[in-house]
């Protein structure tokens, strides 16, 4: 059934799959599954490929036993039993890679991945870590991170790749702008994001108006965009901004998006619109916060409009230290660091 949602999207199935156990066909060969994910945002979605013989399969979930398990009965059930025969991840993360290496090495499985997404995830799969490193927690404390958060990060084993991410073993076939890739019996033409992940793989029907955008086009919530520590000087909003002002004239109207997260929409002119326009709207709000000096901790309330909790307070801190260092870096604000407590604080220039 269709619904008419605000702003010009449309949502062609209302209800999605239930996970892991059901499959909705969203185009001729095309199927639409959702694997489960022990957060807030509890899903991430996942599109097969009919090859005839096999399957192509577009993201794979975190690597754990009961991802596994789903996959095992999504492969005997929905599936027809047919074998998954390349993996495509559009981009690093854990919810978009995590099984990679496991259909790598369990079933076979080719891994098609941009160079930068293999790179870095097979990089922080290897680097497995007991306590936060110095450099980590010296990133945390420049951005004002709050203290009691700060201590207890300090004394935590933190968050490692290695916990929800099989092994990638050597070797996978790379993508790039510009390419094409045939998938479904379909040709799709390669366009390559930023800003929430570094070339991120989105893919363009030719013969159809299908686009898979994998976090780089969200429907209903604008993907995170953060600076971390590998980092600290990276400009992803500005890299966001020019990916989505690159990759808005080759939307239509009719293109039915399927992204990582949410439901299937039409509409995607309206949506890039939107996702250019919610970070200028959140630098022009921050630009005027900072007239007084701020640190990143102290920026939430006009970034996010909203409360932040403790289970959102890491991803907030990181997006709201990339809106602060894009007005430092193109010249908008400048930066100092406050001796009462080492934190990088922005004012607005003139």
């Amino acid at each position: 059934m269709n619904t008419q949602a605000p702003a010009g999207l449309r949502y062609p199935w209302e209800t999605p799959p239930a996970h892991g156990s059901e499959v909705i066909e969203v185009a001729d060969g095309v199927l639409w599954l959702r694997m489960p994910l022990p957060m807030k945002l509890d899903h991430v979605n996942i599109y097969a490929l009919d090859e005839g013989d096999s399957w192509t399969i577009i993201d794979t979930g975190f690597a754990s036993k009961k991802s596994k398990a789903i996959w095992g009965e999504a492969i005997a059930g929905p599936l027809g039993g047919k074998p998954v025969s390349r993996v495509v991840v559009t981009h690093h993360h854990p919810d978009h890679v995590g099984l990679a290496g496991w259909f790598q090495t369990e079933h076979g499985a080719e891994l098609v991945t941009t160079r930068t997404a293999w790179l870095t995830a097979r990089m922080l799969t290897l680097d497995e870590q007991e306590v936060a490193p110095a450099e980590t927690l010296s990133f945390y404390r420049q951005s004002g991170m709050d203290n009691a958060i700060l201590e207890k990060r300090s004394t935590d084993r933190p968050f490692n790749f290695a916990d929800i991410v099989s092994p990638l073993p050597l070797g996978y076939t790379r993508i790039k702008q510009d390419d094409t890739i045939k998938m479904g019996g379909r040709t799709w033409d390669i366009h390559i994001g930023n800003g929430h992940a570094p070339e991120h793989a989105t893919f363009w029907s030719r013969d159809d108006n299908l686009v898979i955008a994998g976090d780089q086009i969200l429907p209903s919530i604008s993907p995170n965009v953060g600076v971390y520590p590998t980092e600290p000087m990276a400009d992803p909003i500005g890299e966001w901004l020019e990916a989505c002002e690159r990759l808005a004239p080759l939307a239509r109207a009719d293109h039915l998006v399927l992204g990582g997260h949410k439901l299937p929409f039409t509409g995607l002119p309206k949506r890039m619109e939107q996702l250019i326009d919610n970070h200028h709207g959140a630098l022009k709000r921050l630009l005027g916060y900072i007239e007084s000096p701020k640190a990143a901790s102290e920026c939430f309330a006009p970034l996010f409009k909203r409360t932040i909790g403790e289970a959102e307070y890491g991803l907030a801190l990181v997006e709201a230290v990339a809106h602060l260092s894009h007005l430092y870096q193109t010249g908008d604000a400048s930066r100092t660091l406050r001796e009462t407590d080492g934190a990088w604080v922005y004012q607005r220039k003139g």
